[in-house]
């Protein structure tokens, strides 16, 4: 690759990648590894994936919310840094699944003390959960697991008087009632993220199950007028808005997350992905999903077209501002 440019992936290991960019410009990126949360932080999006992660919190004893950590997301709410995480009590089951929260004692993500705040009190077991600020409230959406026909997990959200406590209804916002939403034997919305343009804010999800070739993401959109809890405001497209690429060998792409260029003009997707198809993989060996990013661009209609999968190696450009 030329000075001018990178190739995915940028994390060889790294699935349920998270990357957030603070107000004086670093970068911090997260990703599942089950026994511990660690950060990777940088000047750039592409220096992440080589630079060393520094392990920031671990459980001290085992517990009902020590094990499986999974999906860790760095938050900067209200004038505190806050991780959210996955966790259960070790078991097989996902009955005791929840979201799990972390409040930072400082300002330093990585050096300073990250305190236990709890389990998120939500309706339903679950995981994935995240934080949408929105006219002075904020509000938690997650993946609840298997209240409807099809076994698997739904997106819900409800608003909070915290940033750890839920106040009111866990309300239904898109469940897997399509062919596309129920690949892999299981019906699956999990992994939602958010952007907002144009007046409207988009809700982007990821559908079916993991380990699924078709694993993808879906999209449902609100207008920043309408009340983010009434669930008949929602508008959901009736397909994936990014899918495989077996032409390029990109298989399973999901579970993402945005951000923005270094001076703030683009906006990029943040995903894992597998390299080889289902058939391919060696599940017991553990085949890696691995962390990859590129740039989004934007519809005459206002809404993101998110593009396709990029090959591994292909050249792309930096980031505006690298």
């Amino acid at each position: 690759m030329s000075r001018n440019s990178f190739s995915n992936p940028i994390l060889q290991n790294g699935a349920d990648p998270w990357i957030i960019k603070r107000e004086d410009g670093i970068y911090y990126m997260t990703v599942t590894l089950g026994d511990r949360i660690a950060l990777w932080h940088g000047k750039t999006m592409t220096e992440l994936g080589s630079a060393a992660p520094k392990t920031i919190w671990m459980p001290e004893a085992p517990g009902p919310y020590s094990h499986h950590l999974w999906a860790p997301e760095l938050h900067y709410i209200e004038g505190n840094w806050y991780i959210y995480y996955t966790a259960n009590d070790g078991g097989g089951g996902d009955e005791t699944r929840r979201v799990c929260v972390l409040q930072l004692k400082g300002d330093d993500p990585l050096n300073d003390e990250w305190i236990f705040k709890g389990a998120v009190n939500t309706e339903y077991p679950g995981l994935d959960g995240t934080i949408l600020p929105h006219r002075g409230e904020l509000y938690f959406f997650y993946s609840g697991y298997g209240h409807f026909l099809d076994y698997g997990s739904a997106i819900y959200a409800a608003r909070m008087v915290n940033p750890w406590t839920l106040t009111g209804p866990n309300v239904l916002i898109t469940a897997p009632t399509e062919p596309w939403e129920k690949q892999g034997g299981m019906a699956i919305n999990e992994g939602p993220s958010f952007l907002r343009r144009n007046g409207r804010i988009y809700l982007v999800f990821s559908a079916s199950a993991t380990w699924s070739d078709d694993y993808c993401l879906g999209m449902t959109m609100i207008s920043e007028a309408e009340d983010l809890l009434d669930a008949g405001s929602w508008i959901k497209l009736g397909g994936p808005v990014f899918a495989k690429n077996p032409e390029a060998r990109v298989y399973a792409p999901g579970h993402n997350s945005f951000t923005v260029s270094p001076d703030g003009s683009e906006d990029w997707l943040v995903y894992h992905a597998y390299s080889y198809s289902e058939a391919e993989r060696d599940r017991s060996a553990g085949s890696p999903r691995s962390t990859r990013i590129q740039k989004i661009g934007w519809k005459e209609n206002g809404e993101p077209d998110l593009g396709v999968p990029l090959a591994t190696e292909t050249a792309i450009p930096l980031p505006s501002g690298e």
